[in-house]
C-alpha cells in the first residue's frame, strides 16, 4: 500500500484519510492523519506522537516540516496547518486565575486575573504573542501568561491579533493599539490600576509592543504607560547582515531567511523580493547611510563579534525593489528608526535578548538607543539563550533553565513597577 517519495516518508492513501509516517530527520517516527473533505480542506487532523505526554503538544520543529510536506503534497498549505495545530487547546481550568475570552474593540482578548482577593487595583500587562506575524495565537502562548499572571500577582491581557498574509501591515499593530487604548480607558471595570499598564511581548509581539508604545508616547489623553517589555523584538528591517544575524543564520528557532521571509509577510503578503532583503539590496545606500546613526554594527559592543563576524559590504538597490518595501523606513514597522523626541518620552523598559538568536543585535542598538535618551533599561542577556526559549520553559518535551531564568527576570521586573 505504501509508497516510497522523494521527501523520504511513506504515503497511505484511503478514500477519507492520508495518513503520513515521517522518517526523514526525526529520532522516532511521527504519524498524522489527516481527514479530508471533496474540496480537499482539512476536516480533521488526528497525531500519534511518541515520547510526547500530551499528544496535541506537538515539536514546533516537526509542526512545520510536517507542514510543507502536507502543502507538497496537496492536501492543505502549511500556513493552515500549523495554525490548526496552534489552536488546540492543551490547558484546563487554573486554581489561581480567573480565565475569560473577551473582545477589546472587536479584537479578540484573554484576560487573566488573579483570583486572590487584592486591597488595591493591580498591574495591567497587555501581551503580544510571538510567530513572526504569521502565527502564533491565544492558544500559543496560554502558558507564558499564565505564569506571569500567577507570578506577578498581575492582570495580563493577551491579544488575538490579525495575522498576515490575510492581514497586512498595519492591521497587527491597529489591533494591539486598539486593544491597548481600550483597557486603559476602562482599568478600573478590570481591577486595573491605570497608572500601572505595561505592553509586553516576544519577537515579533515585542515588534508590536515597541510600536505601540512609542505611539502612546505621545497620547495626552491617555495615561502614561509604565512600562514596555520586550523579549527578543524584530525592531528593524533595513539590516539583515548584523553581526547576530550572520553568526545565527542557521541557528533554530529562527532561521535568518526566516526573519526577513515573516516581515515580508506582513508588510507585503508574500515574500517577493526576499533575496534583495537577505543581500540588503532593497534600501538605497542613501537611506542606510542615513539610519546609521541607529542601525549599525559600530554600535554593537566588540564582545558580541568575537564570534566570527565579517563586515558586509553595502549595496544598492532598484527602485523597483525600494518601492515595494519603502514603509520598513515607517517606526511603526521598524521601531528602531523612532526620532529621539519619540524615543525620549518612552516609559521604563525592559529587554531581554540571547546570545544564539538572530534577533540579538536589534535589542541591543534599540537598548542602546533608548539609554542614549536617558530611559531607565532593564537588560537580560541569556548568554546561553536562543530565540524562542522563553516560551519553552516549561515544555514537556524541550525544557531550558535558560528560559525559566529569563521568565523570572520578566516577572521580577513586574513586580518592581
Amino acid at each position: 500500500m505504501g509508497t516510497k517519495s522523494k521527501q523520504g516518508f511513506k504515503l497511505l492513501a484511503a478514500p477519507d484519510f492520508w495518513l503520513v509516517v515521517l522518517t526523514k530527520d526525526l529520532t522516532e517516527p511521527r504519524m498524522i492523519e489527516v481527514m479530508i473533505d471533496a474540496n480537499r480542506g482539512v476536516k480533521k487532523i488526528s497525531f500519534a506522537l511518541k515520547n510526547t505526554e500530551s499528544p496535541e503538544r506537538i515539536p514546533y520543529f516537526c509542526v512545520f516540516e510536517q507542514g510543507k510536506i502536507l502543502e507538497k503534497i496537496g492536501i492543505c498549505s502549511q500556513i493552515s496547518f500549523v495554525r490548526y495545530t496552534q489552536g488546540m487547546k492543551a490547558l484546563g481550568a487554573d486554581q489561581k486565575l480567573f480565565i475569560k475570552d473577551l473582545c477589546f474593540e472587536q479584537v479578540p482578548v484573554r484576560i487573566y486575573q488573579p483570583k486572590a482577593p487584592s486591597a488595591s487595583p493591580r498591574r495591567g500587562v497587555m501581551f503580544f504573542h510571538g510567530g513572526g506575524w504569521v502565527f502564533g495565537s491565544l492558544e500559543t502562548h496560554e502558558s507564558l501568561c499564565r505564569s506571569l499572571a500567577r507570578g506577578s500577582g498581575s492582570v495580563v491581557v493577551s491579544v488575538g491579533y490579525r495575522l498576515a498574509p490575510e492581514h497586512k501591515y498595519p492591521a497587527a499593530y491597529e489591533d494591539c493599539l486598539n486593544a491597548s487604548v481600550h483597557l486603559m480607558r476602562n482599568a478600573e471595570h478590570y481591577g486595573v490600576d491605570p497608572a500601572r499598564i505595561s505592553v509586553c511581548g516576544d519577537s515579533a509581539g515585542g515588534n508590536l509592543a515597541a510600536a505601540v508604545s512609542q505611539t502612546l508616547a505621545g497620547r495626552a489623553d491617555l495615561p502614561r504607560l509604565r512600562a514596555q517589555i520586550l523579549i527578543y523584538p524584530i525592531l528593524q528591517a533595513l539590516d539583515f547582515n548584523l553581526p547576530s544575524y550572520r553568526q545565527n543564520q542557521g541557528v533554530p528557532l529562527l532561521f535568518q531567511e526566516r526573519a526577513a521571509f515573516y516581515v515580508l509577510q506582513y508588510l507585503n503578503g508574500n515574500a517577493s523580493n526576499l533575496e534583495q532583503v537577505l543581500e540588503g539590496s532593497h534600501i538605497p545606500i542613501d537611506i542606510k547611510l542615513n539610519y546609521r546613526k541607529w542601525v549599525s554594527e559600530d554600535y554593537i559592543p566588540e564582545k558580541f563579534k568575537a564570534r566570527g563576524y565579517k563586515p558586509h559590504v553595502l549595496l544598492d538597490c532598484s527602485t523597483e525593489v525600494y518601492e515595494t518595501v519603502k514603509r520598513f523606513c515607517e517606526p511603526n514597522l521598524c521601531p528602531l528608526l523612532a526620532e529621539d523626541a519619540v524615543v525620549h518620552q518612552l516609559p521604563e523598559s525592559f529587554i531581554l535578548t540571547c546570545e544564539y538568536d538572530v534577533l540579538r543585535d536589534d535589542g541591543l542598538l534599540y537598548k542602546k538607543r533608548l539609554e542614549d535618551n536617558g530611559v531607565r533599561v532593564t537588560w537580560c542577556h541569556l548568554e546561553d539563550g536562543f530565540h524562542g526559549i522563553i516560551n519553552s520553559f516549561n515544555s514537556e518535551w524541550m525544557s531550558f533553565s535558560s528560559g525559566k531564568r529569563g521568565l523570572d527576570n520578566i516577572v521580577s521586573f513586574l513586580k518592581s513597577l
